[in-house]
């Protein structure tokens, strides 16, 4: 077993889990209910992991974590109304407030 991702923010990983698991990948969750016991062990180490269970398959499930988490999934457009290019995060343009069509 390989750990794939590891996150403080448990839906990301739930995310990434359904992700891979759509993909034919079989993977585990480890430290999901661990939780409990932040304080009297570091955060870190209560975070919730993703572990791939054939290692011949990591690399074929990073490739899907890594092109679905990605921030550069999206897209940047450019505003129609006044040709600024705007952040694929943007729902309006930064420049003149119009909204992306």
């Amino acid at each position: 077993m390989k750990l794939l991702y590891t996150n403080e923010n448990r839906f990301l990983v739930s995310n990434a889990k359904n992700l891979v698991e759509n993909a034919g990948f079989a993977v585990i969750l480890k430290n999901e209910y661990a939780g409990g016991a932040v304080g009297e062990i570091p955060p870190f180490d209560v975070w919730m992991e993703l572990w791939v269970v054939n290692d011949a398959d990591y690399d074929g499930a990073m490739q899907v974590i890594g092109s679905s988490l990605s921030p550069d999934n999206a897209l940047d457009w450019v505003c129609k109304s006044c040709g600024e290019r705007n952040a694929a995060a943007f729902e309006w343009c930064w420049n003149c407030h119009n909204e992306n069509q």
